[in-house]
């Protein structure tokens, strides 16, 4: 009798072994199944829910499902073992039906297997799903475990419900780096940098040792923001505790750097990293084009082809913004022709997008309108023609700004940005008539320009200034010292751009209206607040108004400061009496 156990033992080994053997390679799997098979051992578990896990993990979904549906009695350590597996492997649909299939055999319920199933929703957005997942979790008593909540929270802040997500943060009795970091995330991904940042604070005081995960989020929160001080703050902190940048800290940095106003820091970082992939080159070349310095970036470019990794999708984008912000036509043209040719890359809407801009700034009206015409068969989307529109406007080509306008209000007839540049188009045009007609059209439909507003960072506190505003406590000292300036401004030279400002008021209120733009508040704030020889840096939600434009030129003139704008689309670097992107934006 020992002996035929020990005989018996050897198989059950030798089976498992073989299984072992087999790895995540399909046919040796299956033949170790059929030798289960023929052994009588198919009510073995253990070696069921590796064979399981085992087919799973090599992608052989289809035969892992009927597998474990031929199981007459699975236990909940193979039902864990199975929706951890693919979810790990990226199965989500099929963890959720094992999940289900766990639910009807009334196996019992682990934390693994839950964690496992949250972690598969958030993957695809089920929201629904998740939910009853979330109600199971309360019935099953793990409401308070560590894991599962801080996958909850996860799954909550992917699929944007960040007030519950927070909740169920707030609720935990011990937060794991994990949630942490998957709250800072949630926050940055759906454009709450500002909650992000505060949040990463109260982590630094509660003493929590981050990791590269939280770097990254917080890096990519300060880019949103232009919050450099963090920024730099992070990266003395990566070199004070010797941490290995590898090349997604090192492209967070060169993003951040890159946004926040500091190429020189950017291309350190870059020159710095042993490792540059695709992305580090790309990362580059757009904070080089956002700043226009396209010859830069061209640079980079060339060098990107010389040494680095090919230039993808992405790549040829930033590229393309880069000739667009400096005028650089040909080159633009050089590199698109390149694209298809020697990448065969087929170019999608963003680089439709991106040429007819290049072409509109540099006043090639006729051929941006072509390149619409050439992209059939692909429908130009509203983008394409907002680009065409902003040429026109530049350009004060009336005609084809019409073409562009019509084919715009009939992809997006209900965003008002597309409103106020077709009025402006008439303006400029003296067609009041016209301009009155567009406005009826925007009272009409309930339609409200979007408003702007600036936000400057003086002693490590944010500062939101909106057109005309009166809010600030030093209001009345803001307004003096702005009049007092562009009166200096006046007797150098400076007149104001009355086109900047919507047509419907009187030459008198014009000049309120532009005087007290949102930007030059912030710059008479930061002014008065910072010390001789500091640079201003100043964000706007919108673009920049031409006549503020023209304003802070002349400021930097008077003041002897320098002054960096980051507008919707770039920056502008103000400085004796001229601008980075050479009046080009």
């Amino acid at each position: 009798m020992i002996h035929q156990n020990a005989h018996h033992h050897h198989r059950r080994l030798s089976l498992y072994h073989f299984l072992l053997l087999a790895g995540r390679r399909i046919k040796p799997l299956q033949q170790v199944h059929a030798q289960i098979i023929v052994s009588g051992k198919t009510t073995s578990l253990p070696l069921l829910t590796k064979l399981l896990t085992s087919a799973c993990a090599a992608g052989a979904i289809l035969y892992t499902r009927r597998l474990l549906f031929s199981i007459s009695n699975p236990d909940s350590f193979l039902f864990s073992s199975l929706i951890k597996t693919s979810t790990n492997h990226n199965f989500c649909h099929d963890s959720l039906i094992f999940y289900q299939h766990m639910l009807l055999c009334k196996a019992e319920c682990s934390n693994h297997a839950l964690t496992a199933v949250i972690k598969a929703c958030a993957n695809r957005s089920a929201l629904g799903i998740g939910k009853n997942v979330h109600c199971h979790v309360l019935v099953c008593g793990y409401g308070s475990d560590l894991f599962v909540q801080a996958a909850l929270v996860s799954f909550y802040s992917k699929c944007n419900e960040l007030g519950v997500a927070r909740k169920v943060f707030d609720e935990m009795p011990q937060r794991t780096l994990v949630a942490w970091n998957s709250m800072i995330s949630g926050y940055e991904q759906n454009g709450l940098a500002e909650e992000g940042i505060r949040l990463f604070s109260s982590m630094r005081d509660s003493g929590i040792e981050f990791d590269s995960v939280t770097m990254v989020s917080v890096l990519s929160a300060c880019s949103q923001l232009g919050a450099l001080s963090l920024g730099q703050w992070i990266h003395e902190y990566i070199d004070h505790n010797g941490l290995h940048v590898n090349t997604t800290i090192g492209t967070s940095l060169i993003n951040m750097y890159g946004r926040c106003g500091d190429v020189v820091k950017a291309r350190e970082v870059f020159e710095s990293l042993n490792q540059q992939n695709v992305i580090t080159w790309t990362a580059m070349i757009s904070a080089y084009g956002m700043h226009g310095y396209g010859r830069e970036a061209m640079e980079v470019f060339h060098l990107m082809k010389l040494h680095g990794p090919s230039p993808n999708a992405v790549t040829f984008i930033a590229v393309f913004s880069a000739c667009a912000h400096a005028g650089l036509v040909t080159e633009g043209q050089l590199a698109y022709a390149s694209m298809i040719q020697d990448y065969q890359i087929v170019p999608k809407m963003e680089h439709h997008v991106s040429m007819v801009d290049m072409l509109g700034r540099a006043g090639l009206l006729h051929e941006a309108y072509q390149h619409i015409q050439d992209m059939n068969p692909i429908k130009p989307t509203a983008a394409v023609w907002t680009a065409m529109l902003g040429a026109c406007k530049m350009h004060k080509n009336i005609s084809l700004g019409v073409v562009a306008a019509e084919n715009l209000l009939a992809i997006e007839p209900h965003h008002p940005g597309h409103f106020v540049l077709i009025s402006n188009i008439y303006a400029m045009e003296g067609q009041m008539d016209r301009v009155e007609m567009v406005r009826n059209v925007m009272i009409r439909k309930g339609l409200k320009k979007q408003v702007g507003y600036a936000t400057i960072k003086v002693d490590k506190k944010t500062y939101l200034f909106s057109m005309a505003d009166q809010s600030h406590p030093e209001t009345d000292t803001i307004y003096r010292y702005l009049d007092e300036l562009m009166e200096r401004c006046r007797e150098v030279g400076y007149t104001p751009a009355f086109e900047s400002v919507m047509h419907e008021v009187e030459e008198e209120e014009r000049v309120h209206a532009l005087r007290y733009h949102s930007e030059k508040l912030a710059l008479a704030f930061g002014l008065l607040k910072t010390g001789e020889g500091s640079v201003i840096r100043i964000v706007k939600n919108l673009r920049v108004c031409e006549d503020c434009h023209i304003a802070f030129k002349f400021i930097s003139v008077v003041t002897k400061r320098k002054i960096i704008v980051r507008d919707k689309l770039r920056f502008h670097h103000f400085e004796d009496g001229s601008c980075s992107c050479l009046d080009y934006w």
